[in-house]
């Protein structure tokens, strides 16, 4: 007789954890470019490329947000 075990997974915890790990790597991508924005020859380009930085993480939230399950979530991240 074995012993099965059933894994139970908190869709609130894992959108916590998702939205964490998001947050870190909007940061990771912004960091190079927050100097650059600082810099006059540079700061249009710096500036486009931070709006681009800023609707993909935006669009991933929503994923994350509006996920049922956890491959949701997963398929959500970058």
């Amino acid at each position: 007789m074995g012993v099965h075990s059933v894994i139970t997974i908190n869709i609130n915890k894992a959108k916590t954890i998702a939205h964490d790990k998001r947050r870190e790597a909007r940061s990771a991508e912004f960091a190079p470019l927050d100097i650059k924005v600082t810099i006059p020859s540079e700061a249009t380009a710096a500036e486009a490329a931070r709006q681009a930085i800023r609707e993909k993480y935006a669009a991933m939230q929503t994923a994350i947000d509006s996920a049922t399950t956890v491959d949701e979530i997963k398929a959500a991240m970058p």
